[in-house]
């Protein structure tokens, strides 16, 4: 009788090779494959004798339900062919999508493709990273989580650093920044937490290294906002202590990329592009000590609800049979223009325009408001004075995605007390009826600017 997954042994007429064999042994064609590209010795790395002289290590990735063929039969196979024994045998639990099985009908049978059609791998690399630990544990990919832990720790927390400091360094100091950091207690910190987080890594204690890693980040953003550069930038003599500021930022944010780069390459690859130099483990402060620094460019853009309901429509769509499955295109769409079919308002003349006073605002603390089903209470910094505001924006977005990000805000509406307190202005946002958008300017834009 033929297995379901199997093939049959030559010469051993009705005998099989389950597929659990044949699988490790395309593993091994891939690495010998990749050794003759690489000008690399397979033997050092697979033969019992030569792997033992040379010292290296052989480790295996593996689903919890698989333990027993790869911890048992296959080693026993592996031995009695004169090949080396892996260093050691790491087993991860299941994956599930929003607490259940990944299912066709549900639009949760996510391939690997259709993924990449919608995102970039950094967002799904980071997540997994900072649920993975040493121990055989379910991982469940719960996608409004995803989205609001992305957005949260690589765009509010990481790259914010960066973003937040290189307007100054590109328009005040011609892209240079300072010999040296204002701050080097900050700096001091981050280099004598590369231990720990190498450790983590070593340990497979993937989780704790992000953890780590994202709570350096909070301190770093933390001094940006004590020392407030949008501030001291419109002091007079304050270039010196400005450019210092800024480049204590940058060097940061240079660290703790360095910090992830095993686990988010591309974004790491970027940021060498913008800081112009190769990040290393350690040293990449004194590196960019007085370096010229290339214009900041986003590097990682904030996650939107409305791409995990496309990605899920789209495997929806892949498990019914049809005749344009294969006929496919990755998911390049142009933006279309709004159905809110709403008529433009009525003419105004340019003096009433100017009676808006629009600033630049930054939401420093974003805050559900308790029997408010609608609202979130944002604390504005407006670099004159700190403003409280009300918003309609909760159905949009967790108070995480929100703190650290740069809005607009109509700075002179009157005061409007509400139940809940008082709201001293007006956030901008866009709505077409099915997404709200709040307003987000570009890099360099700071705290108070006026917006004409």
């Amino acid at each position: 009788m033929h297995p379901y997954f199997g093939f049959e042994i030559p010469e051993a007429p009705d005998k099989y090779f389950y597929v659990w064999l044949d699988a490790p042994i395309g593993y091994m064609a891939s690495f010998q494959d990749y050794c003759q590209r690489s000008n690399i010795d397979f033997d050092e790395f697979w033969d019992k004798d030569s792997a033992q002289a040379a010292g290296t290590e052989l480790y295996h990735f593996i689903g919890k339900d698989i333990i027993n063929f790869h911890g048992l039969f296959w080693p026993a196979i592996m031995d009695a062919s004169d090949l080396r024994l892996p260093s050691a045998i790491f087993a991860h639990g299941f994956l599930s999508v929003d607490g259940a099985k990944m299912s066709k009908s549900r639009g949760t049978f996510i391939t690997a493709r259709s993924y990449l059609e919608h995102f970039k791998p950094e967002y799904l690399r980071y997540f997994f990273a900072a649920r993975l630990g040493s121990s055989v544990d379910d991982i469940d990919l719960n996608l409004e989580e995803f989205v609001q832990k992305c957005n949260a720790d690589l765009v509010g927390k990481l790259v914010n650093i960066a973003s937040r400091c290189a307007g100054f360094i590109g328009k005040r100091f011609n892209n240079t920044l300072a010999i040296q950091a204002e701050n080097l207690n900050l700096m001091n910190e981050l280099a004598e937490a590369g231990d720990d987080i190498a450790n983590a890594y070593e340990q497979r204690e993937f989780s704790k290294a992000m953890r780590q890693i994202m709570a350096l980040a909070d301190k770093a953003n933390q001094y940006i906002d004590e020392r407030k550069p949008w501030v001291i930038a419109k002091q007079d003599d304050s270039e010196a202590e400005l450019q210092a500021i800024c480049t204590t930022g940058v060097m940061a944010f240079a660290q703790l990329i360095a910090y992830l780069k095993p686990v988010l390459p591309a974004l790491a690859e970027a940021s060498e592009a913008f800081l112009n130099i190769p990040l290393e483990w350690q040293g990449n402060t004194s590196r960019l000590s007085g370096a010229t620094i290339n214009k900041f460019k986003p590097l990682l853009q904030r996650l939107d609800v409305k791409t995990i309901t496309s990605l899920l429509d789209d495997n929806k769509k892949t498990s019914e049979p049809s005749e344009k499955n294969s006929k496919k295109k990755a998911n390049k769409k142009k933006p279309v223009a709004s159905t809110d079919t709403q008529d433009i308002a009525d003419e105004i003349g340019i003096d009433d325009f100017f009676k808006v006073d629009l600033r630049i605002a930054l939401i420093t603390k974003a805050e559900h408001v308790e029997g408010a089903e609608k609202l979130l209470k944002l604390s504005l910094d407006l670099g004159i004075e700190q403003r409280t505001v009300f918003s309609g924006i909760k159905s949009a977005y967790a108070p995480s995605d929100l703190e650290g990000k740069l809005t607009v805000m109509v700075a002179n509406l009157k005061p409007r007390k509400m139940r809940f307190g008082m709201s001293e202005g007006m956030v901008l946002a866009a709505s077409d009826g099915d997404g709200i958008f709040i307003l987000e300017p570009h890099a360099g834009a700071v705290p108070g600017m006026r917006v004409t």
